[in-house]
């Protein structure tokens, strides 16, 4: 348990709480702006170019915005700290469910097609499911971070493939923006601007929340719970700005994709990176990770959409997780 402070130490560089609060609200502010704006350029895109948007967002956004996972559990696990690296990401992933799909549909109810449950529904639960599989024995190889690591490049080919059989994007979700072709690369420009605002934000965000930890004396489970909601507060933001929007087919694709690059990718680098015994993470947190993807996926199958009670039970079960962490 007292490892956590060192990494964290070691990470932020000792500054005072006076500027992880400014961090931390100055961080918030730029996220959501950019995550609006991200959300806006990549549905322009979609449109522009006639793909689908849930691929936009599994693959643009949802990637995009996993890369504050990737750096906190990359620099953890290269300081040996492997338990906060894979807590890191097990948070993350329950945050993404929970939290931001919870979120998402209290705001408006995330309409989505048997399709994309059949598909990429799926690609995420076996995702989760092999990440799971991999922590519950407690110790995790070299080997079995490179089968995580090939899965990921497995999953992008069959996103694209997917995408490329499903072009035509959900015209009720589009006719209100506005798009001119001519001015796709500026939208690219945009986008690319602020998809880099949006993680540049949430990564200061996060160390702000990691300064004031450290200053509390926090655990390494713990640790990995502020990482792992910190890290996920880009897709956080991008889901929100996606469902004041209507674009469901952007919040399903952005958590999505999220949870695919963070079990496989994330996950499957600091593995290799740093192997070893798994000594702080608790087995019931993988539980919670995973039957939260399970509940997401049981909603959303029912009546193709996941409703704004099913999005407070999936808020219910990020409380569980808090308080088990606790």
């Amino acid at each position: 348990m007292s490892h956590a402070p060192t990494v964290t130490i070691s990470v932020l560089g000792g500054r005072s709480l006076e500027i992880d609060i400014l961090r931390v609200v100055a961080g918030l502010v730029v996220l959501i702006v950019a995550a609006d704006r991200l959300v806006l350029s990549a549905v322009r895109i979609a449109k522009t170019l006639n793909i689908s948007t849930v691929i936009i967002g599994a693959v643009i956004v949802g990637f995009g915005t996993s890369v504050p996972e990737f750096v906190v559990s990359t620099v953890a696990s290269t300081q040996g700290n492997l338990d906060l690296a894979l807590s890191n990401v097990v948070a993350s992933n329950t945050a993404n469910i929970t939290l931001v799909l919870g979120t998402a549909a209290v705001i408006a109810a995330v309409s989505t097609t048997h399709a994309v449950i059949r598909r990429e529904g799926a690609l995420m639960l076996v995702a989760v499911l092999l990440l799971a599989a991999i922590l519950l024995d407690g110790t995790v190889s070299r080997i079995e971070g490179s089968i995580l690591v090939v899965g990921m490049f497995v999953a992008i080919w069959l996103l694209v493939r997917w995408g490329r059989q499903s072009t035509k994007a959900p015209a009720g979700d589009l006719d209100d923006i506005e798009v001119d072709p001519d001015r796709l690369w500026v939208e690219v420009i945009y986008g690319a601007v602020a998809l880099v605002a949006t993680v540049v934000a949430g990564q200061q965000l996060l160390i702000g929340v990691e300064g004031i930890g450290t200053a509390l004396g926090l655990s390494v489970v713990f640790m990995g719970l502020i990482t792992g909601v910190g890290t996920s507060l880009p897709e956080l933001s991008a889901a929100i700005a996606a469902s004041r929007r209507g674009q469901s087919d952007l919040v399903l694709g952005n958590v999505l994709g999220s949870n695919l690059f963070n079990s496989l990718g994330v996950a499957g680098l600091a593995i290799m990176v740093q192997p070893g015994t798994i000594t702080s993470l608790n087995p019931i947190l993988i539980v919670i990770m995973v039957s939260a993807a399970v509940f997401a996926g049981v909603f959303a199958a029912t009546a193709q959409r996941v409703t704004r009670v099913e999005g407070l039970v999936l808020i219910g079960l990020f409380v569980a997780y808090v308080a088990m962490s606790i």
